[in-house]
């Protein structure tokens, strides 16, 4: 009776093929959609994701002035900044910061859901985020990339 071997097949640069997709964002939870995005921006859709190998594809977000967020979060959550100097620390409600920089909102939570290491910022760098319809990635021929909607 012979024994059978089987090994594991690793990603490497050379085998992963990193695609484009659309995402819009009109009328979409921010934690929801932002933790889809994450998945993708990591590789976790593909079915020879590996770990220590940057196998996701580019994200591009379009409408990021339109997310919504779910409960009293828009008025209740605080993203605070810090100066490093004494007194330096700023808070802003999450309402007034889509207001006034809507793509901030979606990064900073994306960042968030991704590694924090050297592997996490590759992984953040494929990500495109506009407050309008419009983006300037047409040449790539993005998909859509649709979410379904959960009630």
């Amino acid at each position: 009776m012979s024994k059978l071997h089987f090994t594991t097949k690793h990603a490497n640069a050379a085998t992963v093929k990193h695609d484009w997709y659309v995402v819009d964002g009109t009328n979409q939870t921010v934690g929801r959609m932002c933790a889809k995005i994450a998945s993708v921006l990591r590789g976790k859709n593909k079915a020879y994701y590996t770990p220590h190998v940057d196998c996701g594809d580019f994200i591009i977000v379009t409408n990021a002035s339109k997310v919504v967020f779910s409960g009293n979060k828009g008025d209740d959550k605080e993203y605070l900044t810090f100066s490093g100097y004494p007194g330096g620390q700023k808070a802003e409600t999450a309402s007034h910061l889509l207001k006034r920089r809507p793509e901030a909102v979606i990064e900073r939570a994306v960042k968030g859901m991704l590694p924090k290491n050297r592997l996490g910022r590759q992984m953040y760098k494929k990500l495109f985020v506009y407050a309008g319809a419009e983006h300037p990635h047409t040449a790539q021929q993005p998909k859509e990339l649709k979410f379904e909607k959960i009630k």
